[in-house]
């Protein structure tokens, strides 16, 4: 059974109120086979997903945006769910109420929670016990029919592994942090086209300088013009790979630390120009060989290729069904 969907109901709901509500005039928003999904149902399973998007922004325009955004999937989520459960009917396959329980406390153990915490935080966001019930059932029952008709369309290679690996490791890198030392030699606003390059000049003695293992906290502090890292050595402490300006995450991906690096002409998003020569502290964290998470690699390769066999077999379906959206 997948619980991600679950989990998304319980972040951040204590640190929000709960909205007044407000009257909904109803309407069908889809049409799938004969039966209509409704404006009701799709805001009743919205309340968690406009929890979480109150929380990740206070910009009424970007809020807007995002909550038009989630609708248009959700209803897509449920067309499908409708599909899933025809098709559920035709197998005779059913939930029963063990099987959300044990669903139920899958789910806790995940969250490092009991149960009834878990049924708590969900109340929170404006969701009944019988609510997350019904979630629970949907994800139990979506489980049973990739078991039965998408599992054995399901192939992994080394290859779809190797493959993994490789987006993990672009993963990893972009999540992990470094540790640059960057001495700036700015270069004025109107500066004529010698200036700079005697900027480029003096950035290029100073790596040299640095490479031969000259103290680079002291070159910062006799020339860097960055008064707000003079004193740190020109470091502004561990930083996520993806936060940094691209010049910058080159150097973070390509330099070992101790080394220094040639200079990079650089301009800032308001236009300010300046050259920077970086020293690295500390690199990415390395990734694991391939051997070594080879087994956990063809897991996730399996779980990709799942979530892709199930899209292609829900596309089948709606090929044989009428549907309607009318959002």
């Amino acid at each position: 059974m997948c619980a991600l969907a679950a989990g998304v109901f319980l972040a951040g709901a204590a640190a929000l109120p709960r909205p007044a509500e407000a009257s909904i005039v109803e309407r069908i928003v889809a049409v799938v086979g004969e039966r209509p999904i409704l404006l009701s149902e799709l805001r009743q399973r919205a309340r968690p997903h406009l929890f979480r998007i109150a929380l990740s922004t206070q910009n009424p325009s970007q809020q807007a945006a995002a909550e038009s955004e989630m609708f248009r999937e959700l209803l897509t989520r449920l067309i499908d769910e409708r599909l899933e459960e025809q098709a559920a009917d035709k197998a005779h396959l059913t939930v029963t109420p063990e099987e959300v329980d044990n669903g139920i406390r899958q789910v806790a153990a995940q969250q490092r929670m009991d149960p009834k915490q878990l049924i708590t935080e969900a109340k929170r966001q404006g969701l009944t016990e019988q609510d997350y019930r019904d979630e629970i059932r949907r994800q139990v029952l979506e489980g049973k029919l990739i078991q039965l008709r998408v599992r054995g369309r399901v192939r992994v290679t080394e290859q779809d592994a190797r493959s993994s690996y490789n987006t993990f490791v672009k993963e990893l890198g972009q999540q992990s942090a470094v540790d640059l030392r960057i001495l700036v030699l700015s270069i004025p606003p109107g500066s004529s086209q010698e200036t700079a390059q005697a900027r480029v000049v003096l950035a290029e003695e100073l790596s040299r300088r640095g490479n031969a293992g000259e103290d680079f906290c002291q070159l910062v502090q006799q020339y860097s013009d960055d008064p707000s890292t003079k004193n740190t050595c020109g470091s502004r402490g561990p930083m996520p790979l993806n936060a940094l300006f691209p010049e910058l995450q080159e150097v973070a991906k390509n330099q070992k630390p101790g080394d220094t690096s040639a200079p990079i002409v650089f301009r800032d998003p308001t236009g300010q120009q300046a050259v920077l020569v970086v020293q690295t502290v500390e690199g990415q964290g390395k990734a694991p060989a391939y051997e070594q998470v080879k087994e956990q690699m063809m897991e996730r390769a399996y779980v990709e290729a799942t979530e892709r066999q199930r899209k292609m077999w829900l596309l089948e379906l709606r090929r044989g069904i009428y549907i309607d959206v009318r959002l």
